[in-house]
């Protein structure tokens, strides 16, 4: 997810996003431990998404 996409979700948007965004992480770190993914950087792109929303919930937590 980019930037520019997280700015334009509402406050609860981005905590379900943030919810289902761990739980693909940690599916994708489960079957990447059991079998290597043909992917591997979606793990990479996954925890950067969770960052991105992390840290814009967090900015807008403080100008509250």
């Amino acid at each position: 997810m980019k930037q520019s996409e997280v700015i334009g979700l509402s406050i609860a948007e981005l905590q379900e996003e943030l919810s289902k965004s761990k739980k693909a992480y940690s599916e994708l770190k489960m079957a990447h431990a059991l079998s290597p993914l043909e992917n591997p950087l979606q793990i990479r792109s996954v925890r950067k998404s969770i960052a991105r929303i992390a840290t814009e919930l967090t900015k807008r937590e403080a100008n509250a």
